[in-house]
């Protein structure tokens, strides 16, 4: 019987003794192999342009492009690379948007030990994995309405906390992100909406329900 072909890996996270205790994880496994390591967005998206990995396992909260907006990207650069959230997030919020945006696998850090092998392996079979508690947690919480303008989830909560004037650094603790992130998501809130001032935000969240009038 032939051998199965080995599982190729690049790594994304934002703190390099993270990357190397996932890497020893990894690699203790037969059929697995890391070929690359990223710290950011951006050199996740030259890795694997160049390495075609098999599955890239990716940190939420690392500098730069948030990596959420970012896996419809990193799908197009290499639609044959699946891609595994690796996060501290557990609102099924996060859970919801990274499936959406085509996240195959959702595992939580604290969980990585049990579960991450087996997302990797179920992600490069094409299949996708959450893990009993998670997956029971967002079968449990309804979807919200779809978010006005082309927004997405993360961004519409942004939008609603600004209306009601939590400032960049109120937001980033509220929701448990860097203030980084939260600039950059309200980036791409101004350009989506062409609304370039708080008071037109302010507007635009009341006239579409995101706040109470």
């Amino acid at each position: 019987m032939a051998e199965a072909r080995e599982i190729s890996i690049v790594l994304a996270d934002d703190h390099q003794l993270v990357r190397s205790g996932l890497r020893l994880l990894l690699q203790r496994e037969a059929g697995i192999q890391v070929v690359g390591e990223a710290g950011d967005v951006d050199a996740a998206l030259r890795l694997i342009a160049t390495q075609r990995p098999d599955v890239l396992v990716l940190d939420l909260n690392m500098p730069g492009t948030p990596s959420l907006s970012a896996i419809p990207t990193l799908r197009e650069t290499s639609p044959a690379t699946y891609i595994v959230v690796l996060t501290m997030q557990d609102d099924p919020g996060f859970v919801r948007e990274a499936l959406h945006n085509g996240a195959s696998a959702y595992v939580l850090k604290e969980e990585a030990d049990e579960d991450l092998v087996a997302a990797v392996r179920a992600a490069a079979e094409g299949r996708t994995y959450l893990n009993p508690e998670l997956s029971a947690r967002l079968a449990a919480v309804p979807p919200p309405p779809a978010p006005p303008g082309d927004l997405t989830e993360r961004e519409a909560e942004i939008l609603r906390l600004i209306a009601l004037g939590h400032t960049n650094v109120e937001i980033a603790r509220l929701l448990d992100l860097s203030v980084r992130t939260v600039e950059s998501h309200r980036a791409h809130v101004h350009q989506k909406l062409g609304r370039h001032t708080r008071a037109e935000l302010v507007r635009y969240a009341l006239d579409h329900g995101l706040v109470d009038r």
